[in-house]
């Protein structure tokens, strides 16, 4: 993958993201040295409703508003931005503010610790059924995946952080970048929400791992084939058979491992 300079990264990127130029020491068959790069930035943001604190979420600092919707939406607090009254995001504070419309709405208390680096909690543990005509190539598949790693500005910048995309059969409609995750998958329902796009009959793509949570956040988004360049977790694919979600795994180059539901993949020997 060819790494991008801050310059050429401008306009591709806000880059709130990035710690730029740390200087760290480092040793190679040459002897120590001193010298520098960028770092991927990571915060704790604080999320309150109704004037009551929900969670603290550890994340990259770039599309929190996309952050704090989706994640809201993922877990059933609201159904849609027309539930939010007021949302507030300071970066300055580590904090955002939602007001929803309905004052007296009682908020989840218990939580469930996820997966992985970044942090995080998940206040669902069930799935919706994924009903969906969608099909898919291979081909299509493995293109977009290369699509998503050419469109990582974050990572080529200084590494460090996942990717995730939302997809038709052809191209990438929505790219997230986080140091977590799962925060990626909100990310990009957040945004969602807010340009008015469905995620319903959609391909899911992710650099990580796909645990069960993310598997969990790709039924709530309706999304019948999620995507990882690494193996899922056991539980993940027996959740993913019987949530009715294509899962494929190991997918890059040429080959890709399908692990539940492979006929949207054209594949008949499941």
């Amino acid at each position: 993958m060819k790494k991008l300079s801050m310059k050429e990264a401008t306009g591709k990127s806000d880059l709130k993201g990035i710690v730029p130029d740390v200087v760290f020491d480092r040793f190679s068959g040459e002897g120590w040295g001193r010298t520098s790069a960028h770092l991927p930035g990571e915060m704790a943001l604080a999320i309150s409703v109704n004037r009551q604190e929900l969670v603290t979420i550890l994340c990259t600092p770039t599309k929190l508003n996309c952050l704090v919707l989706g994640f809201l939406y993922a877990e059933g607090i609201i159904s849609g931005t027309g539930d939010v009254a007021k949302i507030r995001v300071c970066e300055e504070e580590s904090l955002a503010d939602v007001r929803l419309r309905n004052p007296e709405y009682e908020l989840p208390t218990q939580r469930t610790l996820t997966s992985g680096c970044g942090g995080g909690a998940t206040f669902q543990n069930q799935g919706q059924k994924v009903e969906s005509d969608l099909v898919a190539t291979p081909k299509e598949v493995l293109s977009l995946m290369k699509q998503l790693q050419e469109q990582m500005v974050l990572y080529q910048l200084c590494g460090g952080v996942h990717a995730s995309a939302l997809t038709d059969t052809k191209n990438l409609l929505v790219v997230a970048e986080d140091i977590g995750r799962h925060n990626t998958l909100d990310k990009i329902q957040g945004e969602c929400l807010l340009r008015g796009l469905s995620t319903k009959d959609r391909l899911l793509l992710s650099t990580g791992r796909i645990s069960s949570e993310m598997l969990l956040k790709a039924a709530k988004m309706q999304a019948p084939v999620i995507v990882s360049r690494h193996s899922p977790t056991g539980a993940a694919v027996s959740l993913a058979r019987d949530l009715g979600i294509t899962l494929v795994g190991h997918a890059h180059g040429s080959r890709l491992s399908v692990y539940s539901h492979p006929e949207r993949l054209g594949c008949s020997t499941g």
